[in-house]
């Protein structure tokens, strides 16, 4: 037994997490209707990979989350865990992983997430897989994507309602027959995909083939060539033996005069020697400037000569006219006397007497006493001040003239010194001069020879010239060399390079001749368009290495397709055989079911071919549809149930009642169940159409299924109920959510009404 728990979060009306252990034989959930306790059944089918939101009661993934109640808001994301003992190792596979997820846990607990968005996410063991993981996962546990294990209200006849080829898809998975199935479509997709492999490398063979016939006739002309090619080869061996050896002796001749420009460089420097000596040396140039500078330097000192003589000059004149002045004023000043005096004083004097003489007349001798004595006082007065003022002039004449003598002294001595340095600078220039001509004298000697100098250097110069274009000749005919060298190679192969060296000299003319013919093979061998000849071969060698490598891909792919072939066939007699096997033990086990539920008869499956008819679905979800006519018939192989009814003429399905159809039913799915027992059942309310008599014999087939797989009953019925080892409650208060309560088993017959 591998179911341990189940557990619900945000689904439906799940809103809390909610924890149901499943470790018991039966394990019975019990409550009122519209509790949701059928949400459990939906919540295995949701975890299992469900995608059909029809059998989950919703239009899309949104409608399995909580949408709120009174209390509770909204959530925005819902989730369902399905827990299996792994302490056996029973998901373990050879090579340690199923489905390429680590199942090495002591517990393997699967998860599907739907969030707000719609988005699901699958996990095992807190890592995120895809469907197909899970789905190869449960394999081997017999449960499959049919959902044989999970019979929900009302679904009960499924079975009984589908196709044939829908009841065998049932059967297979429940006999654990997917796996071939799984093996038989990875085959045939390998198998599809060999075929287009074989299609497409049979159409790249034909597209190949044109080419190759080309290249196969190109190849012959290559055949041909290689002639032509081999007398190219001979002649270019010969032609760069001799090229190379003319090329020598033209280098060897070239290096026996290289040493003119040496004799070039050396007379240019002579020469550039010559020409600095041809102007003044460094120092007769500085003999020339010391010159320039004392010409300068006496005309300056000549200058001043001339001024200070001009000075003396007028400083005489200045003496002999203040002497002159002196010894006039002396004999003038006595014989002027007061003629000299100015009319101004002379007429206040005689002012001042006047009034004097006035303010005295007529007054007593002693007023004109002191009258008589302020005239003579006044007079005195008057005749001193004109005597010292006469007496000046001359002191300041005599005192001009000793300043004029000063100066007249000064002169001559600083003419005397100017004449002393003009002697010595004329002196000094004359000898400078002297020393200048034997200079010029010197240079007209270097002159002629700097004239014979430059004649041998043009001489040199044309011979210089002369030797450039030999040279730059030999650069273009070894560059030709080398670009025929490079074109050589292309067209004959890398080992003309070992052209080796030609001995003795031989005429232009020979080789002009050589040249002129492997230019004539070239343009043969480029009028044959082979210029490219180890292209064209090495093309010719890859296309018919592709050729030959996709005619032994074909080969392989021919064999992998047989083997294919033969796999898929093996698997499908296998699966057939296995599946004839399995469908006789369900009868064994269908027939004792049926007899025990319906007190006799007979029931079994027949394995049975039919032809198969075509519909064009009118929605996504329609199991049928518009019946479609394509002209040619096909077969498909299911199952067909047969039944007799005890003391009735019934044999066809369709003509049984309810309750019969949902005994029916159940015997056959028990029945399947017990063959290869899955390691659960889920089983919603399958009971409520049964009578008191019938419920016990649903008890007991309960209890005997049991010992091969949990079940997980949802139901009213009593009896049912006294079968279980657990009982859950489940009751739904006015916000909406879902609870579970501890349940009695006194009580639980009474809290389910």
């Amino acid at each position: 037994m591998y179911l341990k728990r189940l557990e619900l979060s945000g689904f439906k009306s799940f809103a809390k997490k909610t924890s149901f252990e499943l470790d018991a034989p039966i394990t019975a959930i019990v409550g009122p209707n519209g509790s949701g306790k059928s949400n459990v059944a939906e919540g295995v089918r949701f975890v299992l990979g469900e995608q059909s939101m029809k059998s989950l009661r919703g239009k899309s993934g949104t409608d399995l989350i909580f949408k709120g109640g009174k209390t509770a808001g909204a959530l925005g994301r819902a989730s369902v865990s399905i827990v299996f003992d792994n302490k056996k190792r029973v998901f373990q596979k050879k090579d340690g992983s199923a489905g390429g997820i680590n199942v090495d846990f002591d517990e393997i607990i699967i998860t599907r997430e739907v969030y707000g968005d719609g988005e699901n996410h699958y996990l095992v063991n807190g890592s995120q897989v895809r469907l197909k993981d899970i789905l190869e996962l449960l394999a081997p546990l017999n449960i499959g994507s049919s959902g044989h294990h999970i019979i929900s209200q009302g679904e009960a006849d499924k079975i009984l309602n589908a196709s044939i080829r829908e009841r065998k898809e049932m059967v297979e998975d429940a006999l654990g027959l997917r796996v071939y199935q799984y093996k038989i479509a990875e085959s045939e997709r390998k198998l599809e995909k060999t075929n287009a492999n074989m299609k497409e490398a049979g159409a790249l063979r034909r597209e190949l083939a044109p080419h190759i016939i080309f290249l196969k006739k190109q190849v012959e002309k290559i055949e041909k060539a290689k002639e032509m090619r081999e007398e190219l080869r001979i002649l270019y061996l010969a032609y760069f033996a001799r090229e190379v050896a003319y090329l020598s002796n033209e280098e060897k001749k070239i290096a026996k005069d290289a040493n003119i420009r040496h004799e070039l460089v050396a007379l240019e420097q002579k020469l550039i020697g010559l020409k600095r000596e041809l102007t003044l040396t460094p120092e007769n140039e500085a003999s020339n400037e010391r010159r320039r500078a004392m010409d300068e330097e006496l005309a300056a000192v000549r200058n001043k000569k001339d001024e200070l003589s001009r000075r003396l000059g007028r400083l005489e004149g200045m003496i002999e006219l203040e002497e002159e002045r002196a010894g006039e004023r002396a004999r003038s000043t006595e014989a002027l006397g007061l003629a000299m005096v100015p009319l101004h004083d002379v007429e206040a004097l005689s002012l001042e007497v006047s009034e004097t003489a006035e303010r005295a007349l007529g007054k007593e001798a002693s007023a004109l006493e002191a009258a008589l004595r302020a005239i003579r006082e006044k007079l005195v007065s008057f005749v001193k001040r004109v005597r010292a003022e006469k007496a000046a002039p001359s002191a300041h004449i005599a005192e001009k003239l000793k300043e004029l003598k000063r100066e007249r002294a000064e002169g001559e001595r600083e003419l005397a010194d100017v004449v002393a340095k003009e002697r010595e600078l004329a002196g000094a220039v004359a000898k400078i001069q002297g020393e200048l001509e034997a200079a010029k004298e010197s240079l007209r000697d270097k002159e002629r020879a700097y004239f014979e100098l430059s004649s041998k250097r043009s001489e040199l110069v044309s011979a210089a010239g002369i030797l450039s274009i030999q040279e730059e000749k030999l650069r273009n005919e070894r560059s030709y060399f080398e670009r025929e060298l490079a074109e050589a190679a292309v067209l004959v192969g890398e080992a003309v390079k070992q052209y080796g060296h030609a001995e003795g000299e031989e005429e232009r003319v020979e080789q002009e001749k050589r040249l002129k013919s492997i230019e004539r093979l070239k343009i043969r061998l480029e009028d044959a368009g082979l210029s490219s000849i180890d292209e064209t071969m090495r093309e010719y060698e890859e296309i018919t290495a592709r050729d030959q490598f996709l005619e032994k891909e074909l080969a392989d792919l021919s064999s992998s397709k047989t083997s294919l072939e033969g796999l898929i066939a093996e698997l499908k007699e296998k699966l057939s055989e296995e599946f004839k096997h399995g469908v006789g033990k369900i009868n064994s086990q269908f027939g004792e079911f049926f007899k025990m539920m319906f007190g006799g008869g007979t029931s079994s499956l027949a394995v049975v071919k039919r032809e198969k008819r075509q519909y064009r679905s009118v929605d996504d979800e329609a199991e049928e549809g518009v019946l479609l006519d394509d002209g040619e018939k096909e077969f498909e192989e299911g199952i067909e149930i047969n039944v007799s009814l005890p003391q009735k003429k019934v044999r066809d399905l369709n003509m049984l009642s309810g309750g019969e159809r949902a005994l029916t039913s159940i015997a056959l799915l028990f029945a399947i169940s017990q063959v290869n027992p899955p390691p659960f059942l889920i089983l919603d309310e399958t009971d409520a159409a049964l009578d008191e008599a019938n419920s016990r014999k649903y008890g007991d087939m309960l209890e005997n299924l049991s010992k091969f797989s949990h079940l997980v009953v949802i139901t009213h019925n009593r009896e049912t109920m006294s079968r279980a080892s657990v009982l859950y409650g489940v009751t739904m208060a006015g916000e909406g959510i879902s609870k579970l309560l501890s349940v009695k088993f006194d009580e639980a017959a009474a809290y389910a009404k």
